[in-house]
C-alpha cells in the first residue's frame, strides 16, 4: 500500500508522561518505518514530564493556544504560540506548559522515533525495525 490516512481520534496508543492526551497517530507500532507523528492537546496550566530524545529531533507544530517550552540542559524558556513551530535538538531535555492562559493544541513529535520512549509506553521495537 503506498499511502494510508488516519485518524487523530482512533489512536493507538497514548502517552500520559507527554499530557493527558496524547495521541500517537503515526508511529511504528502501525508500520511506520522512521516516522513518528502525535497529536497532544494539554489542558490550561497543564506541563509534560520533563524529558529528551536522546536519538530523535522533536518537532511540534502548535495548532492553537499560548505557552512556554522549557530548555532544562541550557537553562532558558521560549514562548510560543499558534503558528510556532517548537524544534529541539537530540538529547535536550525539554518541558512544554500550557502555561499562558489557554489549553495547547499540537501536532509533531520524535523523529526518528524514540524507542525508549516507545518502551516505556510498553511497545517493544520489532527484531526486523
Amino acid at each position: 500500500m503506498g499511502f494510508r490516512v488516519y485518524s487523530r481520534d482512533e489512536p493507538s496508543l497514548y502517552a500520559p508522561m507527554i499530557s493527558s492526551d496524547a495521541r500517537f497517530v503515526v508511529w511504528p507500532g502501525i508500520g511506520a518505518q522512521v516516522a513518528n507523528m502525535n497529536y497532544v492537546r494539554m489542558e490550561p496550566g497543564e506541563r509534560n514530564r520533563p524529558h529528551a530524545h536522546a536519538g530523535s529531533e522533536d518537532t511540534i507544530v502548535i495548532l492553537s493556544g499560548r505557552g512556554t517550552v522549557d530548555d532544562l540542559t541550557n537553562g532558558t524558556r521560549h514562548e510560543f504560540e499558534a503558528g510556532d513551530v517548537i524544534h529541539v535538538a537530540p538529547g535536550v531535555t525539554h518541558a512544554v506548559c500550557a502555561d499562558r492562559g489557554t489549553g495547547v493544541e499540537s501536532v509533531g513529535g520524535p523523529c526518528p522515533p524514540d524507542w525508549a520512549m516507545l518502551r516505556a509506553l510498553g511497545y517493544e521495537r520489532p527484531a526486523s525495525v
